[in-house]
C-alpha cells in the first residue's frame, strides 16, 4: 500500500516551519533569517538549514508535497487537501520530555521551547477530527500514513551538556526520554497509526557545536575523523537503549510496523570519508569563527556572521544542523540502504513508487 501522507513529530531536525509561526515576529529566531533557506527555497522557511531536511526528501520519494507545519493549519493557511497529505508537528528546540522535568533539576535557559513531544501529540489529537470523522475513516487514512516520530530527544541532552552537567547525570535522563518516545508511539498506534519510523541520535561528537564546547588538548579524546569519542559513545548508548525499547513495542503491537532509523550510522560515513562525498570536514558553513566556525554568541543568521560560498561542500550548516547536501545523502542511505530495521523502506511498497526509484 503506497503512503499518501506523512505525520511528523520532532525538533529542529524535522521542523518545516512551526518555528516560523512561533517566533513572532519571525526574524527573532536566527533560523528564520537569511542565509537560512538560501540553497533550495531562496528565503528562510523556519527550517534550520540552507535547504531541505530529511523529512522533505522522504516526502519527495513518496511523491507527497513537502509536509506543512501544524501551526500553519491553525492559522488557516492550509487546505483540507494538504491536511490529508499530512502535517508536521515538529518544533525547533523541542524536547521529548516536558519542561517541568528540567526545571525540577535546576536546568533553566537552555530549553528552546515548551512544545515538547506530549504537546505535539496533543496537537495531533486536536487535528484528527478534521482529518477523519469516525474510527473506520481514521483507520483508513492513518494506515496509509507514514509517521515520523523524531528525531526527538537530542535537545534533552544538548541543553544539559551545554550547561556542562555531568556525564553521569545526563545518562540518567536516557530512560526518561525513551519512555516519553515509547508512550507517544503507543498512543499513536492506539489512534490508528500503522507504520512508524523512529530515528536515533546522530554522532553528536562530530558536531561543530560539541567540538567547540568540549574542545580538548588530549588527542585520545578524538577519533581518526576528529570527532569526540565520548560523546559518540553516549549517542551509541542512547541509540541502543532506544532500539531495545522499539523491539519490545513491536512485540506488543505485532500488527504495526515500528522501524528504527539509524541516523547515527547513516551520517557517520560523511565524517569518516568527507572527500569521498565532496565535503571539507568538520567546520560549519555558516558561523561566527573559531576552529570549527561556531560561536554560540555569534550564531548563523546574526549580523555580520559569514556564510561559506558553497554549502554543498559542507556537512555542517550552522554548527548544530546539517546542510541540505548532507541531509540528502543521509536520506538516501535511509531510503535505499540498510539503515532502517527491522524493515527497509523498499520492503514497505515504496519500491513501486517512481519517485522513490529515482531518488
Amino acid at each position: 500500500m503506497p503512503y499518501t501522507s506523512i505525520f511528523s513529530f520532532g525538533d529542529s531536525l524535522a521542523d518545516t516551519g512551526n518555528l516560523f509561526f512561533i517566533s513572532q515576529p519571525p526574524h527573532l529566531h536566527h533560523c528564520c533569517r537569511p542565509p537560512y533557506g538560501e540553497t533550495y527555497f531562496g528565503h528562510p522557511t523556519g527550517r534550520c538549514s540552507d535547504g531541505r531536511l530529511i523529512i522533505d526528501f522522504i516526502a519527495e520519494s513518496l511523491s507527497i508535497p513537502l509536509v506543512k507545519p501544524y501551526l500553519g493549519v491553525t492559522n488557516g493557511q492550509i487546505s483540507n487537501r494538504t491536511k490529508e497529505e499530512g502535517v508536521n508537528f515538529a518544533v525547533a528546540g523541542a524536547t521529548a520530555l516536558d519542561l517541568s522535568f528540567f526545571e525540577e533539576r535546576g536546568i533553566y535557559g537552555v530549553i528552546g521551547t515548551n512544545d515538547s513531544l506530549s504537546v505535539q501529540l496533543g496537537w495531533f489529537k486536536e487535528l484528527l477530527p478534521s482529518i477523519c470523522s469516525s474510527y473506520s475513516s481514521c483507520k483508513e487514512v492513518l494506515e496509509k500514513s507514514l509517521f515520523l516520530v523524531g528525531e526527538i530527544g537530542g535537545n534533552d541532552f544538548n541543553g544539559p551538556f551545554a550547561l556542562r552537567r555531568s556525564f553521569a547525570e545526563i545518562k540518567t535522563y536516557v530512560p526518561h526520554v525513551i519512555d516519553a518516545i515509547s508512550s507517544t508511539i503507543s498512543d499513536l498506534i492506539d489512534l490508528g497509526a500503522q507504520t512508524l519510523v523512529v530515528p536515533g541520535n546522530f554522532p553528536i561528537g562530530c558536531s561543530a557545536f560539541y567540538l567547540t564546547l568540549y574542545e580538548s588538548k588530549h588527542k585520545n579524546d578524538y577519533d581518526e575523523a576528529g570527532c569526540l569519542v565520548w560523546l559518540n559513545r553516549f549517542a551509541e548508548y542512547y541509540n541502543q537503549r532506544l532500539q531495545a525499547e522499539l523491539n519490545q513495542l513491536q512485540e506488543l503491537h505485532p500488527h504495526a510496523n515500528i522501524i528504527y532509523a539509524d541516523y547515527y550510522n547513516a551520517a557517520l560515513p560523511l565524517y569518516q570519508s568527507p572527500k569521498k562525498f565532496g565535503f571539507m570536514g568538520l567546520k560549519a558553513c555558516c558561523g561566527g569563527g573559531g576552529v570549527y566556525n561556531y560561536n554560540a554568541s555569534n550564531a548563523c543568521g546574526g549580523e555580520g556572521v559569514n556564510c561559506c560560498d558553497d554549502p554543498a561542500k559542507y556537512i555542517n550548516w550552522d554548527g548544530v544542523h546539517f546542510t541540505e547536501s548532507a541531509y540528502k545523502l543521509i536520506a538516501r542511505y535511509l531510503l535505499k540502504g540498510s539503515y532502517t530495521a527491522p524493515y527497509k523502506f523498499g520492503d514497505l511498497c515504496l519500491k513501486n513508487n517512481k519517485a522513490y526509484e529515482s531518488f
